[in-house]
């Protein structure tokens, strides 16, 4: 046996396990004995040497071992400890100690320790995943113009339109021939997702990527994206296709009977929606299912566009898919692991203007804060300076932003310090640049607050919103914060509570 250095964490562990399983058993079962503990003292601090001793042989305290190899151990362990003390009951201890006690806490320590080896084993086995390995890294780009090359032959077009045809359809194949030249040798198009293909495409060899594959049928897609966006010259054109989420319940609300239609939309949400973006369950699924049939919803598919470099020119939908085309402007985001959980982190403009973690509950898909400025550009602001129609928003985000339950959050941010009760809303980098001077200004000067002054005045338009966070500003400048935030909490709460003011 080689000797190793134990992971003192693991024995630990199991001075806990061992202690808690003695304790159930000898404190809570049926025994015939009156002091259990008394008589069965020596047996513990026996079966409690032999197991440490047992696992460190076998190795259970080794660190950096597989699964399998952990389960294995454990397994030899129990075994081994359970033989040596019903030997020692059988031949020297003269019937002093029960089988049965022995077996009991045999299963239970063995119970207990498996299922923390699994959870921990799951837990290693789901967080994994996050990171595609094969994506380019952003590197510096030089002489990314396209490579010129010769037209294809007219009979090499007519067999590419044909089997475009036969892939997409033929709307898709005029749309694809009305927005970008198929005859040029710069363009490709690819009817599979293969990333070690892509790898051998020489850098700047194509102007124009089209990706016919469906993204829905796609695992590893921010790694496609990111190596499109290394082949592709400066400002190339990148073409991709996938089933919003809006057509795919559309589709299934209107295949099944009334009653029975929501019954399979809510099953068919909770597991293609809500399982892949669990943190313990997200791996098994895609190793289940491959990245087959995914549901993306609009949001999320442009925002991983934005994300990856990429400008959005041009939204098209064809027989119930989305045609989106974008332009190659920058290198990608740093792959970075992706949380989908309820509780998000957003970077807000606080106090010296300094930026601080901002927390509030999801509301909006995955990707979108990507797209706040494609938003802004694309739709115009409804009453109280919100986007009007932001498709990123779910249906619940809806819900949870009427009552402002994803603002309860935001307690965390006023025990951290970086907020106070009244105070401006805390911005973007983004919606803070959109302001005037003179209000950035005066805005950086005092933390941001859970209640703002919009509740207290309610304006309608952006210009509105500035000149009531301006006279709250002002106001804490010349008549002093305390003073100013007593007189907005009173006028804020009773907006709200008597006068049924919510937000935009």
């Amino acid at each position: 046996m080689k000797f190793y250095k134990p992971g003192i964490i693991y024995v630990i562990l199991d001075i806990l396990v061992l202690s808690s399983v003695f304790g159930v058993v000898l404190g809570w079962f049926p025994l015939t004995t009156q002091e259990p503990f008394t008589k069965y003292s020596n047996f513990i601090l026996i079966f409690a040497v032999l197991w440490i001793v047992f696992s460190y042989i076998f190795k259970c305290y080794k660190k950096r071992q597989g699964y399998f190899k952990a389960s294995t151990s454990l397994f030899y362990t129990t075994a081994f400890v359970f033989a040596v003390l019903w030997l020692l009951i059988q031949f020297f201890f003269d019937g002093i100690f029960s089988e049965r006690v022995l077996l009991t806490i045999t299963i239970g320590v063995f119970s207990v320790r498996y299922f923390i080896l699994f959870v921990y084993y799951a837990y290693r086995y789901a967080i994994s995943y996050d990171i595609p390995t094969d994506a380019l890294e952003a590197v510096p780009r030089e002489k990314a113009q396209v490579i010129p090359a010769e037209p294809i032959s007219d009979e090499q077009y007519e067999t590419l339109i044909s089997l475009v045809k036969s892939f997409a359809g033929k709307k898709a194949t005029d749309f694809l021939e009305e927005t970008v030249d198929l005859h040029s040798g710069n363009s490709r198009i690819f009817f599979e997702n293969d990333i070690n293909e892509l790898k051998l495409v020489k850098n700047y060899q194509y102007s124009t990527f089209i990706q016919l594959k469906k993204l829905n049928s796609m695992r590893k897609v921010n790694a496609m994206f990111y190596q499109m966006n290394a082949k592709l010259a400066d400002d190339g054109i990148l073409i991709c296709r996938f089933e919003p989420k809006s057509t795919w319940k559309k589709n299934i609300l209107n295949k099944y009977p009334k009653y029975v239609s929501g019954i399979i939309y809510g099953f068919y949400f909770f597991v293609k929606r809500i399982i892949p973006r669990l943190f313990f369950t997200r791996r098994l699924y895609y190793d289940i299912t491959d990245g087959k049939k995914r549901i993306f919803s609009k949001a999320e598919v442009l925002g991983r566009l934005v994300y990856c470099g990429f400008e959005i020119v041009k939204e098209k939908k064809i027989d119930g898919l989305n045609y989106v085309i974008v332009k190659r402007i920058a290198n990608p985001y740093p792959l970075q692991q992706r949380k989908y959980g309820p509780l998000i982190k957003l970077s807000r403009v606080g106090k010296n203007g300094k930026q601080f973690d901002f927390y509030k509950l999801r509301t909006m898909h995955a990707y979108s804060e990507y797209l706040q400025p494609y938003v802004f550009e694309k739709n115009n602001l409804q009453e109280g300076g919100k986007i009007k129609r932001d498709f990123r928003i779910t249906t619940l985000g809806h819900f949870a932003r009427k009552y402002w339950l994803d603002e309860l959050p935001m307690i965390i941010n006023f025990l951290k310090g970086d907020m106070k009760v009244v105070g401006v809303r805390p911005l973007s980098q983004h919606y803070f640049s959109l302001y005037s001077k003179e209000l950035q200004e005066k805005r950086v000067k005092f933390k941001p607050g859970l209640l703002p002054p919009f509740y207290a005045d309610m304006p309608k338009t952006l210009d509105e919103i500035q000149q009531s966070e301006m006279n709250y500003l002002t106001a804490c400048e010349t008549k002093g914060v305390f003073v100013t935030d007593v007189r907005y909490f009173f006028k804020i709460v009773n907006n709200i509570l008597f006068k049924g003011k919510r937000s935009a």
